[in-house]
């Protein structure tokens, strides 16, 4: 019999997931699985739980929670060289890579693609040698929003709070100074952003980077320059549609592995892993093709995803 671990975190979803867990339980048990749970205390928690299954020699993993749950769960089996399947629960606000991967947020048709079998390929992103990413990594001031917003704000009224959140954010809005290097070539000045997609959902926006693959070995990296707060809004506004890329104040690139520092003694770039504070530049991100298997529903995917 096969063995899985849940990892998941109890205040997701209004803590659906844990009224559901018996029959979550049930199910698992019914196709072959011998299945036991970790509920999340603190921030790292998953992290420790996921390298303590990987340990154990589980055969898959299940991450039930938002992007930072399984942001967690990703860099605690990441470092190792034998690492189990990965299932996912998306129960979070914005839930990015479960949306890429058309998983669904009903718990248990979430749970029938893991029973199903079929798995995908997905590239991670790695900073500096010691950090992981699934989704995005991003720097600039627009791009704190969403570890600023509260969880308590986020559980009540959802994705709602982001919007209010960066409304709110818009008059503190400048350009950071900054250096990036990307695969032989080089941006320096200021910056009102940066961004490293794995995906192409970002926010819940799934055009921001409409070419993104999950599995190419290649981040899609948007830099936006500096620009007026109109213009930041216009092109904000192209973004939601996918009419951005032509536009001058955006670079657009693929790249393999990106290198980013502030140009100034007095700068500081916070780093947003998968919506999370991920430490400070200077960073080195590189890509880990095709590094996890991913429990997904195949025939869902865009073409250019399927290995």
């Amino acid at each position: 019999m096969k063995r899985a671990r849940i990892i998941y975190n109890p205040t997701s979803g209004r803590e659906l997931f844990r009224r559901h867990l018996p029959e979550v339980l049930e199910k698992l048990e019914i196709a072959g699985y011998e299945t036991s749970c970790h509920a999340t205390t603190c921030e790292g928690d998953a992290k420790k739980a996921a390298a303590n299954a990987v340990e154990r020699g589980f055969d898959i993993v299940i991450a039930a929670g938002g992007d930072g749950t399984l942001n967690e769960v990703v860099a605690g089996i990441s470092p190792y060289d034998k690492r189990p399947k990965l299932g996912l629960v998306p129960m979070g606000t914005t839930n990015d890579f479960a949306r890429a991967l058309h998983i669904p947020r009903k718990i248990d048709e979430a749970i029938d693609i893991i029973v199903k079998g079929d798995t995908i390929p997905v590239d991670v992103g790695l900073i500096n040698n010691d950090r992981y990413f699934i989704n995005i990594a991003a720097g600039g001031r627009i791009t704190e929003l969403t570890y600023e917003v509260p969880s308590k704000m986020k559980t009540v009224l959802g994705q709602l709070a982001y919007y209010l959140k960066g409304i709110e954010m818009i008059p503190s809005i400048k350009a950071t100074n900054m250096r990036i290097e990307y695969d032989g070539e080089v941006f320096e000045g200021e910056a009102m952003m940066f961004l490293c997609g794995l995906t192409n959902s970002v926010g819940g926006f799934e055009k921001i980077a409409p070419d993104a693959s999950i599995n190419d070995g290649l981040f899609t990296m948007m830099i936006l320059k500096k620009c007026t707060i109109a213009d930041f809004i216009k092109i904000a506004s192209l973004a939601l549609r996918g009419e951005h890329l032509n536009d001058p104040n955006l670079i657009y690139r693929k790249a393999s592995v990106v290198k980013v520092s502030p140009m100034a003694e007095d700068e500081t770039i916070h780093i947003n892993l998968d919506g999370e504070y991920g430490g400070d530049a200077p960073v080195t991100f590189t890509n880990l093709k095709r590094h996890i298997e991913v429990f997904a529903p195949i025939t869902d995917i865009r073409e250019l995803d399927r290995v």
